[in-house]
């Protein structure tokens, strides 16, 4: 190992992030096999969101060969950074080889940050064919977490195309008005991208709100009679 990539090892570990940016890009800018499990367990344990990018950079400057098989036993990681940098670093590689590593449980891993990387994972390395499926699994996260959890959920939805329609349209008629608002928001985000999600599932939760009260003056005037 030359004096160059030994300092750029050591790098990934200075205090400053700045020096982690340019050895990771060093590290990327000459690609070397015995630099993978360093980039990849760098990756568990990094704190600035920048670094992070340039580490899933280099590897992706790796051939798929020698880091696929790494990644995807790092996504069963007990560290959840070090499943989510892990996947992510996966669907930016769009190996399909990769795709057996997407299960159910990965889809609905408890920590946001990792299900949602595990949702944008999915949609990249999904066989063909299996669209349909995947549709059935993303569908059971509908209602889940905040905004830009339930936002990265109907991206993901909506990049499968048509196929996640009838799973989708089902999920309008869920009893759990969380899951219906979201179902319908992202409904409508398919049919008009340019509306913006924010204003999708506002309009969404106002027709929840409506047949909910709707279904309530019913049953009232039933009970009336």
């Amino acid at each position: 190992m030359d004096t160059n990539t030994a300092r750029a090892l050591q790098g990934l570990e200075h205090n400053n992030s700045s020096v982690r940016l340019q050895a990771a890009l060093a590290v990327g800018t000459t690609p070397d096999p015995r630099f993978v499990g360093t980039l990849v367990e760098r990756c568990a344990i990094e704190p600035d969101f920048s670094v992070r990018e340039m580490l899933t950079w280099a590897l992706t400057r790796h051939a798929a060969s020698m880091t696929v098989p790494v990644l995807c036993a790092e996504v069963r990681s007990e560290r959840a950074q070090a499943r989510s940098q892990a996947l992510h670093t996966l669907s930016k590689i769009g190996d399909r080889g990769a795709w057996p590593v997407i299960t159910p449980a990965l889809l609905a891993d408890a920590d946001d940050e990792v299900a949602r990387s595990a949702w944008r994972a999915a949609v990249v390395l999904v066989p063909e064919g299996e669209e349909k499926e995947l549709a059935v699994g993303l569908a059971t996260q509908l209602g889940r977490g905040g905004r830009e959890t339930r936002l990265s959920l109907s991206r993901a939805l909506i990049a499968l195309g048509e196929v996640m329609l009838p799973t989708l349209g089902a999920a309008t008629a869920h009893p759990d008005p969380r899951v219906r608002a979201h179902a319908i928001a992202t409904e409508r985000l398919w049919r008009d991208p340019d509306a913006g999600f924010e204003f999708a599932l506002e309009e969404a939760k106002r027709v929840v709100a409506l047949g909910a009260g709707g279904q309530e003056e019913r049953g009232q005037a039933s009970a009336d009679r």
